[in-house]
């Protein structure tokens, strides 16, 4: 597989499937442009060595065809800023004025096309449609990490038009060498924490650390499933019911496997789900009946810190409370500045999923984990042991 770092782009047209899913205002104002800052390093790469660049992404869901609010038009400017030249854009993503404008595009140059998915053959993986973004350009570079596994047109089907020149770029190849630090080449202590609100999500990647994993922290609304299949109290809390039986056999194969299997004995909980409500901290396997549990206690807090503060390799996906709610943001905030403390003692740490991704921008503490993964479902399959087609497609 050819890398980006030793490509030669003189005099070539590159295309790039980014991700520049961002969030707009009423105004049609950016209000996160991480996505589009992380693409940055790689369209330089192709302009600084003589190449010129076609951005092809997906912006929303549209349901019926061209919707204004879902036009990529309204990233150009702030694209253009960012890359501190200017920005050519294609009212189209295969039509006449995306050719011409390819077919015009001189070395140094940029060009936006607009949102892929006004087309449903995006979606639908049409080959006749990616043949058409293939004929823009020489060479195909995927940066779009949060949309590797879908086997759309332009994620994957495109890339079979460039036998010899299909390319990772900066952001998926971070992304893959990180996350495999995680799966594959892990030093010892290593430590996954597992939160968030359901085991049903989670089953998979459970089990796959189940075969890699040291310790295991459970944590989130899930941590009351295994609570009530040990046969605890929770009251009001949330629970999946159909998966008891799954939760005790996670218990019964991590000691089978020698896994530490932490899961929280104590709780903040409330008498309603509301940052203003009633709460109280007591042992979370005796919760009454009209409460529920928010966030884990202070008991749970200070056991976690330890097993993470002693790691090598750092796993973080889910927060352990509802922290968007400052009253229960405690244990998710705990989590994350002993994961800081480990990465400032050589740990590697990896930030993933979008409720732990967004806890650790919310703390300010972003630059201080080794990485913060940009891909959510693309992550979460990665890490169950599935090919997602996105990468299976450069890789060949």
């Amino acid at each position: 597989m050819k890398r980006i770092e030793n490509f030669d782009f003189s005099g070539k047209k590159a295309l790039i499937r980014v991700d520049f899913n961002v969030p707009l205002n009423a105004e049609f104002k950016i209000t996160d442009d991480s996505r589009m800052r992380a693409a940055v390093p790689t369209v330089n790469k192709v302009l600084d060595g003589g190449g010129s660049v076609i951005l092809m992404s997906h912006l929303g869901r549209p349901k019926e065809g061209p919707e204004d609010k879902f036009s990529l038009r309204h990233l150009k400017n702030h694209l253009a800023k960012l890359l501190d030249r200017d920005v050519q854009f294609a009212d189209d993503c295969i039509g006449e004025s995306a050719r011409e404008a390819a077919a015009a595009l001189n070395p140094g140059e940029v060009l936006l096309l607009e949102n892929l998915r006004f087309y449903k053959e995006e979606t639908k993986g049409d080959e006749a449609f990616a043949k058409k973004l293939a004929d823009l350009a020489d060479v195909y570079i995927n940066d779009a990490f949060g949309t590797a596994h879908r086997a759309h047109a332009s994620t994957t089907i495109v890339a079979q038009f460039f036998p010899e020149n299909k390319l990772f770029g900066y952001i998926m190849a971070n992304e893959l060498e990180s996350i495999d630090k995680v799966l594959k080449d892990t030093q010892k202590p290593y430590v996954a924490i597992i939160g968030g609100a359901k085991v049903s999500t989670k089953i998979d990647i459970i089990k796959n650390l189940l075969e890699k994993a040291d310790e295991l922290i459970i944590g989130g609304g899930m941590m009351f499933t295994f609570i009530k299949a040990t046969g605890g109290k929770i009251g009001n809390s949330m629970c999946e019911d159909d998966y008891l039986d799954t939760a005790r056999e996670i218990i019964k194969e991590a000691r089978e496997k020698g896994v530490k299997l932490h899961i929280p004995q104590d709780a903040i909980i409330a008498d309603t789900f509301s940052n203003d409500a009633q709460r109280k901290e007591m042992q979370a396997d005796n919760i009454p009946a009209e409460w529920l549990g928010l966030d884990i206690g202070h008991e749970s807090m200070k056991k976690f810190t330890g097993v993470i503060e002693n790691a090598k390799t750092i796993l973080w996906n889910g927060p352990m409370g509802v922290f968007e709610m400052s009253n229960f943001a405690q244990g998710t905030i705990s989590i994350a500045e002993s994961i800081v403390k480990a990465t400032e003692k050589g740990a590697f740490s990896l930030i993933g999923g979008g409720d732990s991704v967004a806890a650790i921008n919310q703390f300010g503490l972003a630059d201080k984990v080794s990485y913060v993964s940009t891909g959510g479902g693309a992550l979460l399959e990665y890490m169950e042991g599935k090919e997602l087609p996105g990468i299976k497609a450069i890789r060949g």
